[in-house]
């Protein structure tokens, strides 16, 4: 098993679902369109929990995302529990660059130099797809014999990843047991 997180779409996405608990927004979809967020933190080892369960064997493991601030504890959290880390700087107008490419970029090449489909290797992608951007890498995971698991909100995952995905998990129900209480 191989983990991929997009640190940057677990956070943000569940900022909207928290918008839309704390009555903010309507749906999650909603607040997309609106651009409400509301202030969420997740506990990164329940995340682990999900996407690696128990007794798992666990090779390579990524977290990418934007710069996180200074006191922010997921990213230290990743390393402790053995994820390489990879952080990227916002453009000028404030826009997340370069995570989704260095994801697929990076599960590419481990899919040639670390996994074997002959032992059952399993990709975990955890991250949102609105836009594509994982389906081509998915279909050669799987033109290499390669099993995918995804695991993302709902409203952040298109359906052709879902349908892509050997395994889809959905984080919307597991909202509350991932988020950390103050």
């Amino acid at each position: 098993m191989f983990a991929y997180v997009d640190n940057s779409n677990v956070w943000i996405e569940g900022q909207r679902v928290q918008a839309v608990e704390l009555g903010q927004a309507r749906t999650e979809r909603d607040a997309m369109k609106r651009g409400i967020t509301a202030p969420w933190q997740y506990d990164f080892g329940r995340l682990y929990e999900l996407a690696c369960p128990s007794g798992s064997m666990v090779g390579r493991s990524f977290l990418v995302g934007s710069r996180p601030p200074p006191n922010d504890s997921v990213w230290d959290r990743a390393r402790n529990e053995g994820f390489e880390v990879e952080v990227h700087d916002r453009n000028a107008a404030n826009k997340e660059k370069r995570v989704d490419t260095s994801l697929t970029t990076i599960m590419l090449d481990d899919s040639h130099e670390h996994m074997d489909p002959a032992r059952g290797d399993l990709a975990v992608l955890v991250a949102g797809d609105g836009d594509g951007d994982f389906q081509p890498t998915l279909r050669s995971l799987h033109r290499r014999g390669l099993r995918v698991r995804v695991l993302s909100w709902d409203h952040a995952c298109s359906r052709d990843l879902r349908e892509d995905a050997d395994e889809y998990l959905s984080l919307n129900p597991f909202f509350h047991w991932l988020t950390v209480s103050r």
